[in-house]
């Protein structure tokens, strides 16, 4: 047996040793392999991997990744996303395993639980995700790279989105590795995903109005990344962008923080602006709606409310988005929210 698991790891490009300690051979070395017994050799053992999210979720694949009783068997689905995880330990197979399991990540709830708790596996992404920081300045980062490394950020989302995975990935400052992408500044489609791809992961961590999570994008500098996207960014970019800001200005230390010193809340003020005359030509009913709730939220704050009244754009009180006003009710009722407000 132990000559098996030898040749099983040296097939995958690992240490014997390593991969014992993994326990990953035994699904795929032995097929009729319980699944509790392979769902706990995924999860790792909690004294082993402390370091990795100490046993949280450990019993997840046993409730929801496997059907039956005394004999569970794990559907096929489940099978391939297994074996999707270990062939991420091989450096020749590692790009389509990416490829896969991103494609594949709505087949089960818990994947970013497996990912998590998977031992190395979360290595493995921060170095997919830290191996393109030299192609970024100068740019140098072709389509092909720019897709792999988002297909690792479509996973870290899973993780980000899962409540018993979110605050551990916040914890270990996970979310900081992505800053570098968010301050690229060119436009090539391939910048353009990885922006919007490191957004999505930033989005899934503020969506459930955590004070702590707000806490920590405040503390940590990114609002200036974030306003600079909602500036200059795409119409994705911007949509997603201007709805995290949404959700860091509705905490109250959020909100505390942006409209605290007159400076910063000026320049918050004329990013939002920048916002809506940049729609003129190409009006967004999603992007409106977005920059118009973070707009009411401020006018909550006696200063901002005053430079509003003066320096709100007059697009945005004129006909200039009639049509969306027309066809939007939930829109034209914010319009009006924010009118009454700075009346």
């Amino acid at each position: 047996m132990q000559q098996q698991q030898s040749n099983m790891a040296q097939s995958k490009g690992l240490d014997a040793t390593n991969y014992q300690n993994q326990a990953l051979y035994a699904r795929l070395g032995n097929p009729q392999t319980n699944a509790p017994a392979s769902a706990a050799a995924m999860y790792g053992n909690p004294s082993s991997s402390a370091s990795l999210g100490q046993g949280a979720g450990n019993n997840v694949v046993g409730h929801n990744m496997a059907t039956g009783g005394g004999s569970v068997a794990v559907s096929e689905d489940n099978e391939t996303l297994y074996q999707l995880m270990v062939e991420l330990f091989s450096a020749t197979n590692r790009e389509q395993a990416l490829a896969e399991l991103s494609r594949r990540r709505d087949q089960n709830t818990d994947l970013g639980v497996a990912l998590w708790n998977a031992y190395g596996v979360m290595t493995i992404l921060y170095q997919e995700i830290i191996a393109i920081y030299p192609l970024l300045n100068p740019p140098a980062l072709t389509m092909p790279v720019s897709n792999r490394a988002c297909n690792s950020l479509a996973l870290l989302q899973l993780v980000a989105t899962h409540e018993q995975t979110r605050m551990q990935l916040l914890k270990a400052n996970v979310p900081q590795l992505l800053y570098p992408f968010l301050s690229t500044t060119s436009k090539a489609k391939q910048y353009d995903n990885l922006r919007l791809t490191s957004l999505g992961v930033i989005g899934a961590l503020v969506k459930y109005d955590n004070h702590e999570v707000i806490n920590f994008f405040v503390s940590t500098e990114f609002l200036p990344l974030c306003l600079k996207i909602m500036d200059i960014g795409s119409e994705l970019c911007k949509v997603v962008a201007t709805f995290i800001f949404q959700k860091i200005i509705l905490d109250d230390g959020g909100f505390n923080y942006v409209t605290s010193h007159p400076k910063r809340l000026h320049t918050v003020l004329v990013i939002l602006n920048n916002v809506i005359n940049q729609m003129v030509v190409a009006p967004s009913g999603r992007l409106l709606k977005s920059v118009t709730k973070c707009l009411i939220r401020l006018a909550d704050n006696p200063k901002a409310c005053e430079e509003m009244r003066e320096g709100v754009s007059e697009n945005l009180r004129d006909s200039t988005f009639a049509q969306v006003l027309a066809e939007d009710v939930s829109y034209r009722r914010l319009v009006y929210q924010l009118i009454i407000k700075l009346s």
